[in-house]
């Protein structure tokens, strides 16, 4: 089991020692060993060198790894040697050798590829013990690596902190429903590339060119019972259901679509039409003021000769008397001046 923590170490080691590189790093493995598991928790990096033209001269520095470890038992003590890794992508001739010099530290030590550079979908490591090949011919056992199964699982606070290091090569932009979509194409496209795998492997044990490895089959048999039966007119009837479930969602979003699209497209229309009419009226009043300069004088002389009138019009209501009795006393009075 490799933690997520170890890839980043692994990537950042071999970015700045081997860009641009045919070279290959190499590191310590951290961890501690479970039963049948180990547990890959952490890891170091070495100095480490070789000769690109004859692979069995190589160089390590035991003596930074021996100061290395003693600094890191110091911070975990729980976490102990557990192997070693390098970034291959494949085996080399000369990790027989370093592995027998991890072995000082370690009797078992574990091997993880990793493949910084992946071209195929999939998981980036490939682990490897070390064993003794017996030969049916009575000669000399020789050593070679034996392949294991190997999975990457996280803890929660490692989790957490991945999800941090992904926000800033994360693209906004893209929708959760996009990265959902693009998740389930890798995963299919995976699943593509194993099935095809398992037909090549089944193609060459039929020509004879492989044994037969009766466990392999085995597992093969118990994935194939998992599979369900789809000629089964249950089984049909519920994919009929499920997927006319899901077309009908997809044509009410495209009819909700269509109205909301509609409505915009009439309130464009209306604001356009309003702001044509209110540019028209503009440019009217304009034509007409520029026509006849004195019709504006004259508008605003018949509205002070209005305002005027009904001023006088409002004293005169003023000045006149309220009382009756009072109106007759003044008529009379005039009278008699008269005569």
């Amino acid at each position: 089991k490799v933690h997520p923590l170890v890839l980043l170490s692994v990537t950042d080691h071999f970015f700045r020692v081997a860009r641009n590189t045919k070279k290959r790093v190499v590191g310590i493995l951290l961890g501690q060993v479970v039963g049948n598991q180990v547990n890959v928790a952490n890891s170091y990096a070495l100095p480490f060198d070789e000769d690109e033209k004859d692979p069995s001269v190589w160089f390590l520095d035991h003596n930074y790894h021996e100061a290395m470890y003693d600094m890191f038992k110091k911070v975990n003590a729980k976490e102990k040697i557990v192997g070693w890794y390098h970034t291959g992508p494949k085996l080399r001739p000369s990790d027989l050798e370093i592995n027998e010099l991890i072995k000082r530290y370690v009797p078992n030590p574990v091997l993880v590829i990793v493949d910084v550079r992946p071209k195929d979908i999939g998981l980036p490591t490939d682990a490897y013990f070390a064993v003794e090949e017996i030969h049916d011919d009575g000669t000399a056992t020789t050593k070679t690596f034996n392949h294991i199964p190997s999975v990457i699982e996280a803890e929660e606070a490692e989790e957490i902190g991945v999800e941090h290091l992904l926000r800033d090569i994360k693209d906004n932009a893209v929708g959760t429903l996009s990265n959902q979509i693009t998740g389930q194409l890798e995963s299919l496209k995976g699943l593509h590339q194993r099935l095809e795998e398992i037909g090549d492997y089944l193609v060459r044990v039929a020509a004879g060119e492989l044994p037969v490895n009766h466990q392999i089959v085995y597992n093969l048999q118990d994935a194939f019972n998992l599979l369900p039966n789809l000629t089964a007119p249950a089984t049909v009837r519920s994919f009929a259901v499920a997927t006319n479930d899901e077309l009908l969602v997809v044509y009410l979003s495209s009819l909700v679509r269509a109205v909301i699209a509609l409505h915009n497209l009439i309130e464009n229309k209306i604001a356009n039409r309003d702001e044509e009419d209110k540019k028209d009226k503009e440019k009217d009043g304009a034509a007409a003021a520029a026509a006849d300069p004195d019709a504006k004088d004259k508008d605003a002389k018949d509205k002070d000769a209005k305002d005027k009138g009904a001023k006088d019009a409002k004293d005169g209501a003023a000045a006149s008397p309220a009382d009756p009795a009072a109106a007759d006393k003044d008529k009379d009075a005039k009278a008699e001046k008269k005569k």
